[in-house]
């Protein structure tokens, strides 16, 4: 009897360690995942992110950098805990898991919080983000020695159809086209189809008048990424509730194994 209740045992403790296993493949890959995320993003958007001014979301994407190499090293942990079957490493494993899926659910309810009773401080600081993007526009592009922001005014007016940070008039007062040997009323880029000169008419149907300004659409490019990410998350935290329970088991049956 107590040769078959510990063949038994032995079997749910490899079936544990081999789920364990499997888990922490899905938990390399999610945080796989996030660290692309946030290369692509300081990567791709990286001039987006820049024209605002803000060090709010360039920080966002290094945090996501960040918590997907934490995520990577945990599971190599995770991993090394299972096969060699070390108690003590499999409850540094656990204490990790425990601290990330904590660090998610406080981050998801403060990002809850912050987007939906923050009135009228989140006004504020997107007024204060707008008025940074307008600015920007108006005094730096076309302008000695502001060549990135000039590429990144451009690309972002094509990308997202847009001209201006508000609406096209904000280019009426900015330096460039203020310039003496300027005759352009818009530059190229906010054109529907883009030519050398094409900003001297600023009619409907040449440029991207009644579509709106550039701030909402990269503002509701950012809101869109951070609800993707939000769920990203919420699926990882999920994960990490299963891994968590996996890593209990196998260290009770470890503590009782014989071997």
């Amino acid at each position: 009897m107590e040769t078959r209740g510990d063949k038994n045992h032995t079997c749910g403790t490899i079936c544990l360690k081999y789920l364990l296993f499997l888990f922490n493949i899905l938990f390399w890959l999610a945080g796989g995942a996030v660290l692309a995320v946030g290369v692509w993003t300081l990567v791709e958007k990286s001039d987006y992110i820049s024209l605002l001014n803000s060090s709010f979301y360039s920080a966002s994407a290094y945090i996501l950098i960040a918590a997907g190499v934490i995520v990577i090293v945990t599971g190599i942990i995770g991993c090394c805990a299972t096969l060699k079957e070390m108690k003590s490493l499999l409850a540094v494993y656990l204490v990790l898991l425990l601290c990330i899926f904590l660090l998610e659910v406080v981050a998801g309810v403060l990002a809850y919080i912050n987007y939906q009773g923050c009135f009228p401080i989140c006004y504020q600081l997107d007024d204060e983000l707008r008025q940074n993007l307008k600015v920007t526009m108006q005094q730096k592009y076309q302008q000695p020695g502001e060549e990135s922001v000039t590429q990144a005014v451009d690309r972002l007016q094509q990308e997202f159809k847009c001209c201006g940070s508000n609406n096209f008039s904000d280019w009426r007062d900015s330096a460039w086209i203020r310039a003496p040997d300027n005759r352009q009323l818009v530059p190229d880029s906010c054109c529907k189809t883009p030519s050398d000169l094409c900003g001297r008419r600023d009619h409907p149907s040449n440029i991207y008048k009644v579509e709106g300004g550039c701030i909402m659409k990269l503002e509701e490019f950012i809101l869109s990424q951070l609800y993707i990410l939000g769920a990203v998350g919420i699926g990882i935290a999920f994960l990490q509730l299963v891994g968590m329970m996996f890593t209990c088991c196998l260290y009770r049956n470890l503590k009782e194994d014989p071997y």
